[in-house]
Protein backbone atom coordinates (compact mmCIF):
# COMPACT_ATOMS: atom_id res chain seq x y z
CA UNK A 1 0.00 0.00 0.00
CA UNK A 2 1.47 3.63 -0.82
CA UNK A 3 1.89 5.94 1.92
CA UNK A 4 0.06 9.51 2.09
CA UNK A 5 2.18 12.12 1.98
CA UNK A 6 2.42 14.80 4.73
CA UNK A 7 4.70 17.54 4.85
CA UNK A 8 5.98 18.66 8.50
CA UNK A 9 7.69 21.83 8.43
CA UNK A 10 9.92 21.19 5.68
CA UNK A 11 10.14 17.63 5.73
CA UNK A 12 7.66 15.24 3.77
CA UNK A 13 6.69 11.95 5.83
CA UNK A 14 5.72 8.99 3.30
CA UNK A 15 8.58 8.84 1.24
CA UNK A 16 11.87 6.78 1.64
CA UNK A 17 13.51 8.70 4.05
CA UNK A 18 12.55 7.20 7.76
CA UNK A 19 12.87 10.57 9.91
CA UNK A 20 14.46 10.69 13.86
CA UNK A 21 12.57 11.92 16.69
CA UNK A 22 13.01 12.89 20.10
CA UNK A 23 10.84 14.68 22.50
CA UNK A 24 12.56 17.33 25.11
CA UNK A 25 12.41 16.70 28.89
CA UNK A 26 12.91 19.72 30.56
CA UNK A 27 9.75 21.80 31.89
CA UNK A 28 8.21 23.70 29.46
CA UNK A 29 8.37 26.91 31.03
CA UNK A 30 12.53 26.72 31.41
CA UNK A 31 12.72 28.43 28.00
CA UNK A 32 16.69 28.37 28.28
CA UNK A 33 17.05 24.84 29.34
CA UNK A 34 14.51 23.76 25.99
CA UNK A 35 16.26 25.73 23.93
CA UNK A 36 19.38 24.94 24.72
CA UNK A 37 18.83 20.58 24.97
CA UNK A 38 16.77 21.37 21.71
CA UNK A 39 19.95 22.78 19.99
CA UNK A 40 22.38 19.52 21.29
CA UNK A 41 19.33 17.15 19.13
CA UNK A 42 19.60 19.30 16.41
CA UNK A 43 23.61 19.23 16.11
CA UNK A 44 23.34 15.37 16.96
CA UNK A 45 21.00 14.68 14.02
CA UNK A 46 17.14 14.47 15.33
CA UNK A 47 14.85 15.93 12.42
CA UNK A 48 12.25 16.62 14.44
CA UNK A 49 11.38 17.73 18.03
CA UNK A 50 8.44 17.27 20.25
CA UNK A 51 7.92 19.43 23.23
CA UNK A 52 5.16 19.15 25.86
CA UNK A 53 2.66 22.12 26.11
CA UNK A 54 0.69 21.84 29.52
CA UNK A 55 -0.82 24.91 29.68
CA UNK A 56 -1.92 27.66 27.07
CA UNK A 57 0.88 29.65 27.86
CA UNK A 58 3.55 27.41 27.86
CA UNK A 59 3.07 28.00 24.05
CA UNK A 60 5.39 30.50 24.20
CA UNK A 61 7.75 27.54 23.99
CA UNK A 62 7.28 27.06 20.28
CA UNK A 63 7.58 30.83 19.34
CA UNK A 64 11.32 30.38 21.63
CA UNK A 65 12.41 27.11 19.55
CA UNK A 66 11.67 28.20 16.10
CA UNK A 67 13.86 30.64 15.91
CA UNK A 68 16.82 28.43 17.23
CA UNK A 69 16.10 25.51 15.46
CA UNK A 70 15.64 24.63 11.64
CA UNK A 71 13.86 21.56 12.50
CA UNK A 72 10.22 20.85 12.61
CA UNK A 73 8.49 21.39 16.11
CA UNK A 74 5.63 19.27 17.05
CA UNK A 75 3.52 20.44 20.07
CA UNK A 76 2.27 17.47 22.51
CA UNK A 77 -0.98 18.28 24.05
CA UNK A 78 -3.78 16.55 26.05
CA UNK A 79 -7.12 17.47 26.94
CA UNK A 80 -7.45 21.67 26.29
CA UNK A 81 -7.78 22.23 22.91
CA UNK A 82 -7.14 25.63 23.59
CA UNK A 83 -3.31 24.51 23.74
CA UNK A 84 -3.40 23.65 20.37
CA UNK A 85 -4.89 26.92 18.86
CA UNK A 86 -2.11 28.73 20.87
CA UNK A 87 0.86 26.11 19.49
CA UNK A 88 -0.89 26.77 16.08
CA UNK A 89 -0.46 30.80 16.15
CA UNK A 90 2.94 30.34 17.55
CA UNK A 91 4.13 28.75 14.61
CA UNK A 92 3.99 24.94 15.57
CA UNK A 93 4.73 22.50 12.69
CA UNK A 94 2.65 19.16 14.15
CA UNK A 95 0.31 18.89 16.37
CA UNK A 96 0.06 15.85 18.93
CA UNK A 97 -3.05 15.11 20.24
CA UNK A 98 -5.95 12.80 20.51
CA UNK A 99 -9.42 14.31 19.12
CA UNK A 100 -11.21 11.87 21.24
CA UNK A 101 -9.97 13.79 24.92
CA UNK A 102 -10.10 17.35 24.10
CA UNK A 103 -13.93 17.36 24.29
CA UNK A 104 -16.72 18.22 22.37
CA UNK A 105 -17.58 18.01 18.48
CA UNK A 106 -17.17 21.76 18.00
CA UNK A 107 -13.76 22.20 19.82
CA UNK A 108 -12.55 19.51 17.61
CA UNK A 109 -13.51 21.03 14.85
CA UNK A 110 -11.80 24.20 16.02
CA UNK A 111 -8.01 22.86 16.04
CA UNK A 112 -8.37 20.25 12.75
CA UNK A 113 -10.21 24.01 11.23
CA UNK A 114 -7.17 25.75 12.84
CA UNK A 115 -4.71 23.43 11.75
CA UNK A 116 -5.86 23.00 7.86
CA UNK A 117 -5.68 26.53 7.37
CA UNK A 118 -2.09 27.15 8.78
CA UNK A 119 -0.86 23.74 6.52
CA UNK A 120 -0.19 22.10 10.01
CA UNK A 121 -0.74 17.97 10.34
CA UNK A 122 -1.84 16.33 13.47
CA UNK A 123 -0.39 13.14 14.53
CA UNK A 124 -2.98 10.79 16.72
CA UNK A 125 -0.88 8.70 19.24
CA UNK A 126 -2.96 5.91 20.72
CA UNK A 127 -1.20 4.56 23.82
CA UNK A 128 -2.20 0.83 25.31
CA UNK A 129 -1.87 2.33 28.54
CA UNK A 130 -4.97 4.92 28.32
CA UNK A 131 -7.01 3.19 25.59
CA UNK A 132 -10.98 4.06 25.98
CA UNK A 133 -12.84 1.88 28.62
CA UNK A 134 -15.59 0.74 26.08
CA UNK A 135 -12.60 -0.94 23.86
CA UNK A 136 -11.10 -2.54 27.37
CA UNK A 137 -14.21 -4.25 28.00
CA UNK A 138 -14.86 -5.00 24.46
CA UNK A 139 -11.54 -6.55 24.26
CA UNK A 140 -10.21 -7.75 27.35
CA UNK A 141 -7.18 -5.94 26.84
CA UNK A 142 -4.94 -3.69 25.15
CA UNK A 143 -4.93 -5.95 22.20
CA UNK A 144 -3.55 -5.19 18.61
CA UNK A 145 -6.98 -4.68 17.10
CA UNK A 146 -8.32 -2.24 20.08
CA UNK A 147 -5.89 -0.03 19.54
CA UNK A 148 -6.32 0.02 15.74
CA UNK A 149 -10.14 0.94 16.81
CA UNK A 150 -8.88 2.94 18.83
CA UNK A 151 -6.58 5.02 15.95
CA UNK A 152 -9.54 4.83 13.79
CA UNK A 153 -11.90 6.08 15.94
CA UNK A 154 -9.73 9.25 16.52
CA UNK A 155 -8.93 9.37 12.50
CA UNK A 156 -13.12 9.57 11.73
CA UNK A 157 -13.58 12.47 14.35
CA UNK A 158 -10.93 14.80 12.32
CA UNK A 159 -12.05 13.07 8.71
CA UNK A 160 -15.62 14.22 10.03
CA UNK A 161 -13.98 17.68 10.16
CA UNK A 162 -12.69 17.43 6.56
CA UNK A 163 -9.22 17.10 7.81
CA UNK A 164 -6.82 14.78 6.55
CA UNK A 165 -3.45 15.55 6.87
CA UNK A 166 -2.78 12.77 9.59
CA UNK A 167 -0.25 10.90 11.01
CA UNK A 168 -1.12 8.19 13.65
CA UNK A 169 0.83 6.15 16.40
CA UNK A 170 -0.18 3.20 18.61
CA UNK A 171 2.86 2.47 20.87
CA UNK A 172 3.03 0.08 23.68
CA UNK A 173 5.43 -1.21 26.36
CA UNK A 174 4.74 -4.49 24.98
CA UNK A 175 7.08 -5.25 22.30
CA UNK A 176 4.74 -7.92 20.30
CA UNK A 177 1.69 -5.73 21.22
CA UNK A 178 3.42 -3.07 19.37
CA UNK A 179 4.13 -5.17 16.33
CA UNK A 180 1.28 -6.52 15.97
CA UNK A 181 -0.41 -3.05 16.56
CA UNK A 182 1.40 -1.81 13.72
CA UNK A 183 1.22 -4.28 11.62
CA UNK A 184 -2.44 -4.44 11.46
CA UNK A 185 -2.90 -0.63 11.49
CA UNK A 186 -0.16 -0.48 8.29
CA UNK A 187 -3.26 -2.98 6.42
CA UNK A 188 -5.87 -0.67 7.20
CA UNK A 189 -4.89 3.12 6.61
CA UNK A 190 -2.41 4.94 4.04
CA UNK A 191 -1.50 7.14 6.94
CA UNK A 192 2.31 8.24 7.81
CA UNK A 193 3.08 6.06 10.86
CA UNK A 194 5.82 7.41 13.58
CA UNK A 195 7.02 3.85 15.50
CA UNK A 196 8.06 3.60 19.32
CA UNK A 197 8.03 1.36 22.03
CA UNK A 198 6.68 3.56 25.03
CA UNK A 199 8.01 3.78 27.98
CA UNK A 200 10.58 1.49 26.63
CA UNK A 201 12.74 1.68 30.12
CA UNK A 202 16.66 2.86 31.11
CA UNK A 203 19.09 2.98 28.25
CA UNK A 204 20.49 -0.69 28.19
CA UNK A 205 17.08 -2.30 27.71
CA UNK A 206 15.12 0.32 25.94
CA UNK A 207 17.03 0.59 23.44
CA UNK A 208 16.73 -3.40 22.82
CA UNK A 209 13.66 -3.24 23.41
CA UNK A 210 13.16 -0.17 20.51
CA UNK A 211 15.52 -2.40 17.95
CA UNK A 212 13.24 -5.33 18.17
CA UNK A 213 9.89 -3.28 18.06
CA UNK A 214 11.22 -0.42 15.77
CA UNK A 215 13.49 -2.65 13.25
CA UNK A 216 11.12 -5.40 13.14
CA UNK A 217 8.39 -2.79 11.78
CA UNK A 218 10.86 -1.13 9.47
CA UNK A 219 12.21 -4.68 7.95
CA UNK A 220 8.28 -4.88 6.95
CA UNK A 221 8.65 -1.74 5.25
CA UNK A 222 6.09 -0.16 8.08
CA UNK A 223 7.28 3.07 9.71
CA UNK A 224 8.02 6.92 8.64
CA UNK A 225 8.94 8.42 11.80
CA UNK A 226 11.09 6.92 14.67
CA UNK A 227 11.30 7.70 18.06
CA UNK A 228 13.68 5.83 20.86
CA UNK A 229 11.87 6.27 23.98
CA UNK A 230 14.52 6.17 26.91
CA UNK A 231 14.82 6.95 30.77
CA UNK A 232 17.72 8.74 29.60
CA UNK A 233 19.40 12.68 28.07
CA UNK A 234 17.47 12.50 24.86
CA UNK A 235 20.42 12.83 22.54
CA UNK A 236 21.04 8.94 23.32
CA UNK A 237 17.74 8.51 21.63
CA UNK A 238 19.29 9.96 18.52
CA UNK A 239 22.12 7.99 18.36
CA UNK A 240 20.24 4.69 19.70
CA UNK A 241 17.57 5.27 16.36
CA UNK A 242 20.35 6.05 14.13
CA UNK A 243 21.72 2.69 15.05
CA UNK A 244 18.64 1.11 14.09
CA UNK A 245 18.35 2.70 11.12
CA UNK A 246 22.15 1.53 10.35
CA UNK A 247 21.05 -2.38 11.54
CA UNK A 248 18.25 -2.02 9.04
CA UNK A 249 20.33 -0.91 6.18
CA UNK A 250 18.33 2.40 6.48
CA UNK A 251 21.16 4.76 7.06
CA UNK A 252 23.41 7.09 4.78
CA UNK A 253 26.10 7.67 7.02
CA UNK A 254 29.43 5.35 7.92
CA UNK A 255 28.72 1.78 9.53
CA UNK A 256 31.14 -0.56 11.15
CA UNK A 257 31.19 -4.28 10.99
CA UNK A 258 33.78 -5.70 13.38
CA UNK A 259 34.43 -9.14 14.54
CA UNK A 260 33.52 -10.94 18.49
CA UNK A 261 37.23 -11.97 18.34
CA UNK A 262 38.61 -15.54 19.14
CA UNK A 263 41.33 -17.63 19.79
CA UNK A 264 42.87 -16.05 16.64
CA UNK A 265 42.79 -12.64 17.85
CA UNK A 266 46.83 -11.00 18.57
CA UNK A 267 45.88 -7.89 18.79
CA UNK A 268 43.35 -6.09 21.40
CA UNK A 269 40.40 -5.88 19.08
CA UNK A 270 37.76 -4.34 21.35
CA UNK A 271 39.36 -1.28 22.32
CA UNK A 272 40.46 -0.43 18.70
CA UNK A 273 36.67 -0.88 17.36
CA UNK A 274 35.48 1.36 19.89
CA UNK A 275 38.01 4.12 18.34
CA UNK A 276 37.02 3.14 15.26
CA UNK A 277 33.23 3.55 16.35
CA UNK A 278 34.06 7.41 17.35
CA UNK A 279 36.30 7.76 14.20
CA UNK A 280 32.89 7.11 12.11
CA UNK A 281 30.46 9.22 14.50
CA UNK A 282 31.35 12.41 12.24
CA UNK A 283 31.93 10.80 8.95
CA UNK A 284 28.57 11.71 6.83
CA UNK A 285 28.68 9.15 3.88
CA UNK A 286 27.51 5.42 3.12
CA UNK A 287 31.03 3.56 3.92
CA UNK A 288 30.91 0.31 5.70
CA UNK A 289 34.22 0.01 7.67
CA UNK A 290 35.54 -3.45 8.87
CA UNK A 291 37.56 -4.19 11.92
CA UNK A 292 38.77 -7.90 12.09
CA UNK A 293 40.38 -9.64 14.59
CA UNK A 294 42.97 -11.69 12.35
CA UNK A 295 44.50 -11.72 8.53
CA UNK A 296 43.50 -15.10 8.51
CA UNK A 297 40.02 -14.68 7.55
CA UNK A 298 39.77 -10.85 7.92
CA UNK A 299 39.91 -9.20 4.37
CA UNK A 300 37.28 -12.17 2.92
CA UNK A 301 35.07 -12.29 5.46
CA UNK A 302 34.66 -8.21 5.12
CA UNK A 303 34.81 -8.32 1.45
CA UNK A 304 31.68 -6.13 1.24
CA UNK A 305 33.63 -3.52 3.31
CA UNK A 306 34.81 -0.22 1.50
CA UNK A 307 37.82 -0.04 4.21
CA UNK A 308 38.97 -2.11 6.83
CA UNK A 309 41.81 -3.00 8.96
CA UNK A 310 42.42 -7.27 10.29
CA UNK A 311 44.81 -7.44 13.21
CA UNK A 312 48.13 -9.68 13.32
CA UNK A 313 50.90 -10.50 15.63
CA UNK A 314 52.14 -6.97 16.26
CA UNK A 315 51.30 -5.65 12.91
CA UNK A 316 47.96 -5.53 10.92
CA UNK A 317 46.89 -4.81 7.70
CA UNK A 318 44.71 -2.65 5.94
CA UNK A 319 42.48 -3.26 3.17
CA UNK A 320 40.01 -2.39 0.33
CA UNK A 321 36.79 -4.50 -0.66
CA UNK A 322 38.94 -7.56 0.40
CA UNK A 323 42.32 -6.47 -1.39
CA UNK A 324 45.16 -6.13 1.10
CA UNK A 325 46.75 -2.63 0.51
CA UNK A 326 50.04 -3.08 2.66
CA UNK A 327 51.02 -3.99 6.34
CA UNK A 328 51.24 -1.54 9.45
CA UNK A 329 52.65 -1.91 12.79
CA UNK A 330 49.80 -2.62 15.39
CA UNK A 331 49.92 0.86 17.08
CA UNK A 332 49.50 2.70 13.52
CA UNK A 333 46.68 1.09 12.33
CA UNK A 334 43.92 3.43 13.48
CA UNK A 335 45.87 6.49 11.58
CA UNK A 336 46.16 4.29 8.53
CA UNK A 337 42.86 3.48 8.48
CA UNK A 338 41.67 7.20 8.78
CA UNK A 339 43.79 8.47 6.08
CA UNK A 340 42.41 5.77 3.75
CA UNK A 341 38.67 6.64 5.23
CA UNK A 342 39.51 10.49 4.10
CA UNK A 343 40.83 8.94 0.73
CA UNK A 344 37.36 7.64 0.10
CA UNK A 345 35.91 10.49 1.18
CA UNK A 346 37.74 12.50 -1.79
CA UNK A 347 36.53 10.08 -3.64
CA UNK A 348 40.10 8.53 -4.42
Amino acid sequence: MSVKKVRVGNLTLGGDKIYIQSMLNTPAEDIERSVAQAQALEKAGCDIIRAAVPRVDDAKLIAALKKVVNVPIVADIHFDYKIALACVEAGVDKIRINPGNIGSADKVRAVADACKEHGIPIRIGVNSGSLEKELLTKYGSPTPEALTESALRHVGLLNDCGFDDIVISIKSSNVRLMIAAYRLLAKRVDYPLHLGVTEAGTEKMGVLKSAVGIGSLLCDGIGDTIRVSLTADPVKEVYAAKDILKACGMWNGAEIVSCPTCGRTKIDLIPLAEQVEKLLADVDMPIKVAVMGCAVNGPGEAREADVGIAGGCGEGIIFRKGKILRKVPENMLLEELKKEIELIQKGR
